[in-house]
């Protein structure tokens, strides 16, 4: 697969931007591009730097922090926000494995999912009104939405899909997590951040003991429990930042 169709597949995955509509991509496509995910959290980040130059001197920083997750949502589909609801209303509400599946598979938000986005949504604009007064916040806003996409790979890698049919999950593999790794080894170097290899630390951390537990309950992962994972780990990078450098 060729590079820049591999790049736009990702990005047609993971995003809203039409890029899908520029070259066919299937589910092959899709899991042959997963070392480009952390690229793709880059891009968001950049894309939410800009939103930041032209809001932050016009608008309070709770606003501003709000329309951040506003705009995470709208340009991802909510897809890892719709993840999260799913993994907790099944986690919280199964008692066996094949319960917790077969709630994850309803789309329908119960209170688990409820309490699980509104603490998520929460912390997340509290953050990034915090970080918008710091002196971190490039560092932050680009490399929270790339260690989130990165900690798909670290599961991805490790553990198998959960369910018994056919998912992009399974062709995502470690071929994809070196490629990856590479590329946000490389982008953590030039931004010579030290609270952003914190954050890393914070993401690995997170998904090890996610992805013990989803070991546990249900014998490995979903394309929900991923996206639980992904937000979890973009709260524990947002805390690292702010933990390790607050206040400034």
């Amino acid at each position: 697969m060729k590079p820049l169709k591999s790049l736009i597949a990702a990005i047609a995955f993971l995003t809203r931007f039409p890029a899908g509509r520029l070259v066919a991509c299937d589910a092959a496509d899709v899991a042959r591009s997963a070392g480009w995910f952390p690229l793709v959290g880059i891009l968001l980040g950049a894309l939410n730097c800009l939103a930041v130059a032209v809001l932050k001197d016009h608008l309070p920083a709770g606003i501003v922090a709000v329309l951040l997750v506003a705009l995470d949502a709208l340009m991802t589909g909510a897809l890892h926000y719709d993840g999260l609801a799913d993994s907790a209303d099944g986690f919280g509400g199964g008692r066996t494995s094949d319960d917790v599946l077969r709630i994850m598979r309803d789309h329908a938000i119960g209170s688990y999912g409820g309490v699980a986005l509104a603490l998520v949504i929460g912390l997340k604009a509290t953050a990034y009104s915090a970080l918008l007064q710091g002196s971190a916040r490039v560092a932050a806003f680009i490399f929270v939405p790339a260690l989130g996409r990165w900690s798909i790979l670290l599961l991805t890698a490790t553990l198998p899909y959960a369910r018994t049919s056919e998912s992009v999950i399974g062709g995502m593999g470690k071929r994809s997590l070196v490629s990856g790794t590479i590329i946000l080894v490389i982008a953590l170097a030039v931004a010579a951040s030290p609270r952003a290899w914190i954050a890393g630390g914070a993401v690995v951390a997170v998904t090890t003991a996610f992805g013990f537990f989803c070991r546990r309950r249900i014998g490995g992962i979903t394309g929900d429990t991923l996206g639980a994972n992904l937000q979890l780990c973009e709260c524990a990078a947002l805390l690292a930042f702010l933990w390790s450098g607050w206040p400034q």
